[in-house]
């Protein structure tokens, strides 16, 4: 037989009810998406550990608004709350509030997840320092984010549930033209292209080689009609100036235009 004072030990279900702006209804289910809903919770959990739960990285949230003031994370949900969530902010000035993003970094540096290693040498052509290998784990890619304040670029939201993550995109989609799209738009890459810096094998920086020194290790024909040439200070592997790199320039320009109307 139950025995009624039990019930009055039982932790007491409460409900708060929320809505997440703009991108952040990528991460919900289409019956949750740009309406207000309710979640039940019990005890006075922090309002991060709700909003991961319910499936929003905290990576995304730049404010939270619980009955219309500003909170940050670490917030104690009582019940009846009405809170609305909101992703970065690229023109509404939120100063006074609690901005819950850490502050940009001043350089855009990449650690890309295994699914992503086509984005990771199309990022490294246009001259950004991006990480990949198809051997690192969730706990490499944190620590290497962590250690060398690099921005995480992943199709596994999950890796967002560690603490320790500060900055992150999760890529929304599949096709490579179109993650290029988001990521440029994302950090406002469009005019920060350096092609001929990175190596898109490894990432290592490129530096001018002599043609003298690159003799036997290029077609003859290259050498006769190329006089600069690069070498990675990694791997060793040259490139030079060829008929790729006009078809690079223009695809560059193409994706700098596009990757803006993308964002718009």
């Amino acid at each position: 037989m139950c025995n009624p004072a039990d019930d009055l030990h039982a932790p007491r279900s409460r409900t708060a009810w929320f809505r997440f702006y703009e991108e952040l209804n990528d991460f919900l289910p289409k019956a949750q998406r740009k309406v207000r809903f309710p979640y039940a919770f019990t005890g006075k959990p922090a309002i991060k550990d709700t909003l991961e739960a319910i499936g929003v990285p905290h990576t995304e949230i730049d404010l939270i608004l619980v009955d219309g003031r500003s909170v940050g994370f670490d917030h104690q949900l009582q019940g009846n709350e009405q809170v609305a969530v909101y992703p970065m902010f690229e023109s509404f000035d939120i100063q006074s509030m609690v901005r819950l993003r850490p502050k940009s970094l001043r350089e855009s540096r990449f650690v890309v997840d295994v699914n992503l290693g086509k984005l990771a040498r199309k990022l490294r052509l246009l001259g950004f320092d991006t990480l990949y290998s198809n051997q690192f784990d969730d706990d490499e890619i944190v620590a290497l984010s962590v250690a060398q304040q690099r921005i995480i670029l992943t199709r596994d939201k999950f890796i967002f549930k560690y603490r320790a993550v500060t900055h992150g995109y999760w890529v929304r989609s599949d096709r490579l033209d179109e993650q290029l799209h988001e990521v440029i738009g994302r950090f406002q890459l469009e005019n920060s292209f350096r092609p001929f810096t990175r190596c898109a094998r490894c990432n290592g920086r490129l530096s001018p080689v002599a043609r003298q020194q690159v003799i036997g290790r290029v077609p003859e024909n290259t050498l006769r009609y190329y006089t600069e040439f690069f070498q990675c200070r990694g791997c060793q592997h040259l490139y030079w100036k060829g008929t790729h790199f006009t078809r690079m320039t223009q695809w560059m320009r193409q994706l700098q235009a596009s990757s803006k109307a993308f964002a718009d």
